[in-house]
């Protein structure tokens, strides 16, 4: 609680500066944010961003590699899944709902899909879901798949914005 509290406190500076209606509009923004986002990548926006992310590819076209590990004979394959589609992998049932990425012109750049992760146990005759959720490429510990023989961690989502020359690259391991 302590460390966002100051962090709190540091928005909320900033915020009066910012959305203050007496302030001159002739005048040129001097605040931090201001200064920051005219320096950095994100002054490669585009005027309407959201123009551009209803340009971005449509969910059905998009495509999630994701990683699946079984902990017990140290085996890792690929899995690639469109939006909707479910794959059996032995006792493991992958369902990808959708993925994302940010668009270029936003920081931090974070890759996720929302993914369903249904286990077949020993002396089971139903599938159980072990986990249903957000799993993030960059901050993978933000929302872990629990289970103590399989591990399933997002790769990539393939899609496109428009303005972008190709693809992003992928830091696969």
């Amino acid at each position: 609680m302590r460390a966002f509290l100051p962090a709190a406190l540091a928005c909320a500076a900033l915020l009066p500066a910012g959305c203050s209606d007496s302030a001159d509009e002739d005048t040129p923004a001097t605040d931090a944010l201001s200064d920051r986002a005219a320096a950095g990548p994100a002054s490669t926006m585009p005027e309407d961003a959201s123009e551009a992310l209803a340009g971005a590819t449509p969910n059905e076209e998009r495509v999630a590699t994701l990683g699946l590990l079984n902990k017990r004979n140290n085996l890792s394959e690929n899995i690639t899944l469109k939006p909707g589609e479910s794959v059996e992998v032995g006792p493991v049932i992958l369902t990808l709902a959708t993925c994302e990425r940010t668009p270029p012109w936003e920081m931090p750049q974070e890759t996720g899909a929302f993914v369903q992760v249904d286990v077949l146990d020993r002396g089971q005759s139903e599938h159980t879901r072990v986990f249903s959720g957000w799993l993030f490429k960059n901050s993978p510990s933000l929302n872990v798949v629990e289970h103590p023989i399989y591990d399933v961690w997002v790769k990539d989502c393939a899609m496109r914005f428009p303005g972008e020359a190709e693809p992003a690259p992928s830091s696969d391991d």
